[in-house]
């Protein structure tokens, strides 16, 4: 919290309140030992308008790359393995969908950002989407 910059315009009562529920939820944030913060992950699905077999378009073999972005991508991946975040997939194992990686670049860091623009348009849109943060705080 002393690394927090905590408006100005919030009372010392407030400013307490805030550190007390960021307290009680501390396990939401990452730490050295978390790096990303001590939640249980639960079980996302995505419901597909389509059927199996699925099309190609759905299998997108990866996109071209340099020496330098392909080196910084497997060092993303490593880290997400070693994250426990995804896992290597077997040789028995068979990939129904497969969506290519891209790298953004930015003041010589990269990060890894998913192309699932093939996926999109086969996915049934979520019924309830989630409200605006400005919606869901009134």
């Amino acid at each position: 919290m002393n690394e927090a910059e905590v408006s100005l315009h919030l009372t010392d009562i407030q400013k307490n309140e805030l550190s007390t529920l960021l307290h009680d939820q501390k396990e939401g944030f990452a730490s050295d030992k978390e790096p990303l913060g001590a939640i249980c992950s639960h079980e996302f699905y995505t419901i597909l308008k389509i059927e199996r077999p699925y099309p190609p378009l759905l299998r997108s073999p990866g996109y071209p790359e340099s020496p330098k972005s392909r080196e910084a991508l497997e060092l993303h991946i490593r880290e997400l393995l070693d994250l426990g975040v995804i896992r290597e997939v077997g040789h028995n194992e068979e990939v129904e969908i497969a969506t290519p990686f891209i790298l953004a670049w930015h003041n010589g860091n990269s990060r890894m950002v998913e192309d699932l623009k093939a996926l999109t348009t086969y996915t049934v849109l979520d019924r309830y989407p989630i409200q605006k943060c400005q919606i869901a705080l009134t």
